[in-house]
This record gives C-alpha cells, structure tokens and sequence, in this order.
C-alpha cells in the first residue's frame, strides 16, 4: 500500500517525455505498438492508431512528410521523441542488462499506439498534452 502511494506522487509530477515512454512501454506490453516506417504506415492508413511518434533525428524528408500527412489526413496526435535511439528504447528495441540498462539499442524513427493497454496517470498526462498542443 505504501508502495502504491509513492507510485501514484512520482506519477503526478511526470514530464510528457517520461508520460511518452510509460505510454509507449504499456502500449507495447499489451501487443497494442507499431515500430517502424512499414508497420506505422499501415496502422496510419487503416485509422486504428490513436497516437503517432516521431523522431526528431529522422533525416529522410519523405518519409516525414507520409507520416504528418497521414496524422493529418486521420486526425491521429504526431509527438516527436529527441531521437532514433531515444524512440527505440522506449519501443523495447533494445537488450536490458543485468543492472537494468539499455544496451545495442536499435533506432526507430517512428512508432504508432494500436492499444493503449491499461488506463494509467501517464495517458492522462500525455491527453492532456495533445489537448494543449491543439489549442
């Protein structure tokens, strides 16, 4: 029970980067996230992704400009992560060592929720990020 109230005080002051990864990381859990410019695409088109993740350090043009125009088009939330490998580890495209840190992270350069997974503090928190953005 104790451990459960530090949990929820340490939820409240999340930042949406951290909200981000605890979203990314739940969605993947639950079988529910797209990695990857093939994967995305398909989960973009077809409108069964509720949030779309891109990364700042995504140096192909057209492949950017496919997935804001497919956010757009849908009406699907676009976040940027800082980078590829920062994306990655958040997706789980990487080896957790004995000390729990990442280790041969692969780039991702984008990433799309099918499945939130469980409600959380951390969704909330990202929501209302987006509702802010749109504003």
């Amino acid at each position: 029970d104790v451990e459960m109230d530090v949990e929820e005080k340490s939820m409240e002051n999340l930042d949406p980067q951290e909200a981000l990864c605890l979203v990314l990381q739940k969605s993947m859990q639950h079988d529910g996230l797209a990695r990857g410019l093939r994967e995305v695409v398909k989960a973009l088109d077809r409108k069964v992704a509720h949030l779309c993740v891109l990364s700042k350090s995504c140096d192909e043009p057209a492949y950017v400009k496919l997935v804001q125009a497919l956010c757009k088009q849908h009406n699907i939330p676009l976040l940027s992560a800082p980078d590829s490998k920062a994306l990655g580890e958040w997706c789980g495209l990487c080896k957790i060592n004995e000390e729990g840190e990442a280790e041969n992270v692969v780039g991702c350069s984008s990433a799309a929720v099918i499945n939130w997974g469980e409600d959380s503090k951390a969704r909330e928190v990202l929501m209302k990020t987006i509702k802010e953005q749109k504003n």
